[in-house]
């Protein structure tokens, strides 16, 4: 696949896979300090703040993720911090405000771009077991939910879908949810390269994408 690409923000790429059916966080834009501590307000302590912004894809990486803030005062310290924290080659940002989400399990999922066979849905283990077990799988776009529930049944990490810590199993029609709505989303946008959902926080059973990045292609480009 060649041609020019860019990256959605965080913002803009829950948004589109949001229009697909998938689950994200309510969330908040602020431009201000004081905006985001009233954002902050509203959604309920604890809040997650980030620096968002179309030319931002490594948050963590960089330091512009704030995790757990639980006043005001601090929702303002932080967003603070991240503003002054932007490079001229960020362009223009915000700060994201998001409620905290816990859960002891996380999964991730996407599309990816086979150079041979096309675009592909991706599911797989997420959080600290990602890297060492690597339980991923893929299917060719488009797929219905049979597929998507031969995706669920692939994994070998079967044990970690079930009850787990006091918690339910993973609602497995949400996670076909997930898949189908991204497989949907490639069909109908052909401007989209790749869509990371890393991580989804099961919270009580239910998979909701916490991050999300979309890259898109600038000019046409050949599948």
């Amino acid at each position: 696949m060649a041609g020019a690409f860019s990256t959605l923000s965080e913002a803009d790429s829950k948004a589109l896979v949001a229009a697909h059916g998938i689950p994200v966080p309510r969330e908040h834009l602020a431009s201000t300090p004081a905006d985001a501590a009233r954002a902050a307000d509203e959604l309920g302590y604890p809040v997650v703040v980030k620096l968002c912004g179309d030319a931002i894809a490594h948050k963590t990486e960089r330091g512009l993720v704030r995790l757990g803030i639980t006043s005001a005062a601090d929702v303002e310290s932080a967003a603070s911090e991240l503003l002054a924290a932007a490079s001229p080659e960020d362009g223009d940002v915000q700060v994201l405000v998001a409620p905290m989400l816990r859960g002891t399990r996380e999964l991730i999922a996407g599309l990816n771009h086979d150079p041979q066979f096309g675009m592909t849905v991706m599911l797989g283990i997420g959080g600290i077991l990602a890297e060492s077990i690597a339980d991923v799988t893929f299917r060719l776009v488009p797929i219905d939910r049979v597929d998507a529930e031969e995706m669920i049944d692939d994994l070998a990490a079967q044990t970690l879908l079930g009850p787990f810590r006091g918690e339910p199993a993973v609602d497995r029609e949400r996670v076909m949810d997930v898949l189908v709505g991204l497989s949907r989303a490639a069909e109908a946008d052909p401007s989209i390269v790749s869509v990371d959902l890393n991580p989804l926080i099961v919270v009580d059973g239910v998979p909701i994408a916490v991050d999300a990045l979309v890259e898109v292609a600038l000019v046409e480009v050949q599948r």
